[in-house]
């Protein structure tokens, strides 16, 4: 018998964030690199994308609400989570432990099951100063979750997303994520 190989399976959770409707660009550079992907959104998140266009990207159902108990899993386990974009909201929840979605509830999760994790911060500089935010991400990288390098935009600019690089949570997965 010829089965093919099992390709790595990426959760790419999308947080509610202007740019969150351009998650397509990571949906396709995951899948050009040989990962099958499944996106989990936060609830605010899902307004921000266009639901239908990721579930014919990627051929699952995307998910933002816990399944009920005997319903099948949608989404094969994770090999690898890539966060993105992180909101203000979501980075400092994750970090107090907080697991109040479905979203919050596998990054809570990941970390105890070692799954590699990588986070793309997208934030305006007004949140970034704010001290929570900065002891959050000392705890997410003491958890082992990798941050990008993306820097604030200013305030009320929306500004940002020309600088936004998508494929970053894929170099820094890296062969972290290998099956």
């Amino acid at each position: 018998m010829n089965e093919q190989p099992k390709k790595p399976f990426l959760y790419v959770v999308v947080c509610a964030a202007g740019i969150a409707g351009d998650v397509g660009k990571l949906l396709a550079a995951a899948q050009d690199r040989g990962w099958d992907v499944g996106v989990v959104a936060t609830p605010n998140g899902l307004g921000f994308i266009d639901a239908a266009a990721v579930e014919e990207q990627t051929g699952y159902p995307v998910r933002s609400a816990w399944r009920s108990p005997g319903d099948p899993r949608p989404l094969p386990r994770a090999d690898a989570i890539a966060v993105a974009p992180a909101t203000f909201n979501t980075i400092n929840k994750w970090a107090a432990g907080f697991a109040d979605t479905l979203a919050l509830g596998i990054l809570c999760e990941a970390q105890g099951l070692g799954i590699p994790t990588a986070a793309l911060p997208y934030l305006n500089s007004a949140q970034a100063a704010h001290p929570a935010y900065s002891r959050s991400l000392r705890t997410l990288r003491e958890m082992g979750v990798l941050i990008s390098s993306y820097e604030p935009h200013p305030p009320k600019s929306g500004g940002g997303a020309d600088r936004f690089r998508w494929e970053e949570a894929l170099e820094l997965l890296g062969s972290k994520a290998a099956v």
